[in-house]
């Protein structure tokens, strides 16, 4: 097979070189046609859109193209030509297919049609590949990067806080423990509680429930810095609004007062969701459309507008 540099899917959609011949790499999604051209729907991942490849069956064989079912990973090259259908400018002309592994359709669990969260979540090695976490996954990459830029660009340090600590910054008690002992026969002292001066560090540790603590410190020497990593909450709560793993951004900063703090949170804010609205447009559309026709909407909405700032008294009145 001809050696040609791949072009990501994301980038190949965007091409106005019509002739020139490129490679794509994926997964994928259909495959439709009849006895003489086949149409494969590509998607390698670096966009929520799929390319087209029109197959000439009489040029590669049907016993060739049978194993290219939704699910299987192929490498092809091509030239890029104006597209005939719709929702696509361009599509590529299949010249070489290398199959790099089949997908049997009796057993692949993803095919072409609605799969609801919780059978994704049977499936949790597959489940990037649709479109649904497709979206998230590209989303919260493009909003992590956004995170260290916001706060690098206004003089904030980025600060690393341990993730194996004895302490507990917000006193909740819920927390993971983190140990080496034998927990089915740990040794014990002369009060037959566990002897946690023989474990890995000397003492009982656990999983951190926030950076703050460590990061209070970092402010009162570097003036601002964020933690921004994950965080972990034994709390047994089964809601939609707990979670046993996270990250969490904390920002702490010396001599800011009050209205600093509310004018970073609202600057924060709006620049991590104008981000968002450019550089993920196409997920959010999706997700929009997919789960919550108002989302674009609302995100939108907090980005042109003020945020109210009010006095706890004149809240107690407002809910009066």
């Amino acid at each position: 097979m001809k050696q040609i540099k791949r072009t990501k899917i994301t980038d190949a959609l965007q091409l106005t070189s019509l002739g020139e011949e490129i490679n794509v790499k994926g997964w994928v999604r259909t495959r439709r046609g009849n006895k003489n051209v086949g149409f494969v729907a590509l998607n390698d991942g670096s966009t929520i859109n799929n390319i087209q490849i029109v197959i000439d069956i009489a040029q590669f064989g049907e016993e060739f193209l049978k194993p290219i079912t939704t699910g299987a990973c192929i490498n092809v090259n091509g030239r890029l030509v104006e597209s005939q259908g719709v929702g696509q400018t361009v599509e590529i002309q299949a010249t070489e297919i290398e199959i790099y592994g089949p997908a049997d359709p009796a057993t692949y669990p993803l095919q072409k049609k609605g799969h609801s969260l919780e059978f994704l979540r049977e499936i949790a090695h597959l489940r990037p590949r649709t479109n649904t976490f497709g979206a998230i996954f590209r989303m919260r990459h493009h909003m992590s990067y956004a995170i260290h830029k916001f706060f690098n660009d206004r003089g904030f340090y980025y600060f690393h806080t341990p993730i194996i600590t004895a302490s507990d910054a917000e006193g909740a008690g819920s927390m993971f423990s983190v140990t080496t002992l034998d927990t089915a026969n740990p040794p014990r002292d002369k009060e037959g509680k566990v002897d946690y001066t023989q474990d890995f560090f000397g003492m009982q540790t656990n999983l951190t429930v926030s950076g703050q603590l460590e990061g209070e410190l970092g402010a009162m020497a570097l003036g601002a810095i964020y933690t921004f990593g994950p965080t972990f909450r034994a709390e047994n709560s089964n809601t939609p609004r707990h979670l046993a793993e996270f990250w969490m951004i904390e920002p702490e900063m010396a001599f800011y007062d009050i209205h600093d703090n509310m004018d970073l949170a609202e600057d924060f804010l709006k620049y991590l969701i104008s981000y968002a609205l450019e550089h993920c447009s196409e997920d959010i559309a999706f997700l929009t459309k997919m789960y919550d026709n108002e989302l674009l909407d609302r995100l939108k909405f907090v980005v042109e507008n003020d945020f109210v700032r009010l006095t706890y008294t004149e809240g107690v009145k407002i809910l009066e």
